[in-house]
């Protein structure tokens, strides 16, 4: 049913922010269901915070979307509010769609260096607007040159999905402060490697004392993998199928050795589970801008900086060989040592844990569901050192992942469950530093097709990471992000949309917390209108 229903009306995606909107006043009385518009798409996120300083702006890419070619074309740094010393780069995205469209997946590359990744709504027939911002300062190596632009969001258009996706990105930037003129928190170089699961090299400079590499991995493209937290073995009879089950693990290697190990975002995207009145104002967390996945690559600086070209690859574990339905780009962020032609090192301990991957399949029978039991989990701790010019760097990278979930489903999936977590704790120690950052995503959702073939969907989704900094043993940062979503949706199928008579409810509440101080945000809606919108710090 799952599958069948998506297909139908969903629609699959093909392969920190604030979406902005805080729309008008609640209203009062909401209409008693879903009609053929809605509020424009908002989330509970806080601002991106922005200093008062000059500041510059740049469009970056304005283009139609109707199929699959990209936009093309040039960027130029600004001339003013400096060049690649800024306080801070903020990407804004405005879009605009209308009529009737599936959700889509979509890039913007700066000289290759992939610096957003987004996906969209489902318009109204009357059409919506909505805009997303990030914080894009990390980049400013990439900006502060002439570049070349791509941008991309795969898009079908005919008689039956109407909708143009119509949007305009710029870049803010902010002159920097004379008190943080000696901030070096952006990294020196920014090395794009494409998509990693194709493998590539990779040649850092040889002064290299600190790599990171992010990768943008997104399960996607309408098939099995873009819900392959539902995925099930041969033995289990269910429409998604995945010979090790559920279980994900996006790994990095170096020269085919495990460099690195993440669990990956189970992103709902705004038709996912079968009900897109789920999401039409509030959308899942971190649907409209993916976070990349950073891997602290420092403990093999001292192999990467030999001159020579050394193999990266980004593999997902668990997906069926030969399957499709994941996109990897990858960037490597370089910290030279500037006082330095070359820094040498090497890798001292590298121990990785046996991968943990067990499903059991109990078969259903009457009136009793399916099951299927995962378990699931990784362990990898690396260690190296790098000698600098202001001395020998230890730096060690620990990272523990698990996944637990259980997964229902009746004969022809009328009836479809699951619950699940993730856990991945990482530490990262550079001399007499140490951050820890505990992340934890949580899935509780059940779709049922019931009597005149109404389907609800009933769903939440967890989002948080806890992170503590120390310094000799003393904390001297920490914060604590929450980002929590509860839908319930229900309307009929197989029907033409003016009889679906859908009505269904969504809210969010997205607190962070920490040394910045407190940020604490719900909002909710009914029918599509926004009901609350209520700040308790």
């Amino acid at each position: 049913m799952r599958r069948r229903v998506m297909s139908m009306l969903a629609g699959a995606t093909l392969a920190a922010s604030t979406l902005l909107g805080a729309g008008p006043a609640a209203a009062a009385t909401p209409p008693p269901e879903f009609g053929n518009d809605w509020h424009d798409p908002v989330t509970a996120a806080p601002p991106i915070p922005k200093p008062h300083t000059k500041s510059c702006e740049v469009t970056v890419a304005e283009a139609q979307f109707k199929d699959f070619t990209p936009y093309e074309g040039d960027y130029t740094p600004p001339e003013r509010c400096g060049k690649g010393d800024w306080g801070k780069v903020v990407l804004r995205l405005d879009g605009k769609v209308k009529g009737r469209q599936y959700d889509r997946l979509g890039y913007l590359r700066v000289g290759g260096v992939e610096i957003f990744r987004t996906s969209t709504p489902q318009p109204s027939v009357d059409g919506i607007t909505w805009s997303v911002e990030k914080d894009v300062t990390r980049y400013s190596e990439t900006l502060s040159h002439d570049q070349h632009v791509e941008m991309l969001i795969g898009n079908v258009v005919n008689d039956t999905y109407t909708g143009i996706i119509d949007v305009k990105v710029t870049l803010t930037f902010y002159q920097q402060r004379k008190a943080d003129a000696a901030d070096r928190g952006t990294p020196d170089r920014i090395i794009p490697l494409g998509d990693g699961t194709t493998g590539t090299t990779l040649t850092t400079p040889r002064n290299s004392e600190r790599i990171v590499a992010e990768v943008y991995a997104t399960g996607s493209g309408g098939g099995c993998e873009e819900y392959w937290y539902l995925t099930v073995p041969d033995a289990a009879p269910y429409s998604c199928k995945a010979d090790g089950g559920p279980y994900r693990e996006v790994q990095v290697k170096v020269d085919g050795r495990l460099a690195g190990i993440a669990a990956p975002f189970p992103t709902v995207w705004t038709g996912g589970w079968s009900n897109p009145f789920l999401w039409y104002v509030v959308p899942g967390p971190r649907a409209f801008d993916i976070k990349p996945i950073e891997y602290d690559l420092t403990p093999f600086a001292g192999i990467l900086n030999d001159g020579r070209p050394h193999r990266v690859e980004v593999s997902v574990a668990g997906v069926p060989e030969a399957q499709t339905g994941w996109s990897t780009p990858v960037n490597v962020m370089v910290w030279q040592d500037e006082k330095s032609d070359r820094v040498t090192g090497r890798l001292t301990r590298h121990k990785e844990g046996d991968l943990a991957n067990k499903s059991t399949y109990s078969p259903g029978s009457g009136g009793e569901a399916h099951r299927l039991d995962t378990e699931g989990g990784h362990r990898l701790s690396v260690s190296g050192y790098v000698n600098t010019s202001h001395g020998r760097v230890a730096t060690t990278v620990t990272r523990t992942l698990a996944n637990t979930s259980v997964h229902r489903w009746t004969d022809g999936e009328s009836m479809d469950a699951l619950k699940a977590t993730w856990t991945d704790r990482e530490t990262v120690t550079t001399g007499h530093r140490a951050v820890r950052t505990a992340r934890t995503y949580t899935m509780d959702g059940t779709t049922t097709l019931g009597a005149g073939d109404r389907l609800r969907t009933e769903i939440s989704l967890g989002d948080r990471a806890e992170s503590t900094t120390k310094q000799g043993g003393r904390r001297t940062g920490w914060s604590v992000l929450d980002d929590r979503y509860d839908g319930d949706a229900t309307y009929t199928v197989n029907v033409p949309r003016e009889q679906r008579h859908a009505v269904g409810t969504s809210r969010e509440r997205y607190r962070l917390l920490g040394d910045a101080g407190c940020y604490d945000r719900s909002i909710s809606t009914v029918q599509g209108t926004l009901t609350e919108d209520r700040r308790r710090c």
